[in-house]
């Protein structure tokens, strides 16, 4: 992963390859909270970035809830 610092502003060729790098662990599985953790952003910032970059984003995990039949 690119060298970033906390907080700084990520424009043009710097976002672009960063874009690709997160779009690429994201469709290989790894969840938005662990590639901002992995890359010191905010949880906003890279589901930001993903959907910039046109990902299909994946629905939250857990249990679904189902209506109880009567």
């Amino acid at each position: 992963m690119a060298d970033l610092k906390k907080g700084a502003r990520i424009t043009g060729a710097t976002r672009d390859k960063l874009a690709t790098d997160l779009k690429k662990k994201y469709e290989k599985g790894a969840s938005i909270r662990a590639l901002a953790e992995s890359t010191g952003r905010s949880y906003g910032f890279v589901h930001r970035v993903l959907s910039e970059s046109g990902v299909t984003l994946r629905g939250r995990g857990g249990a679904t809830r189902t209506k109880k039949k009567a």
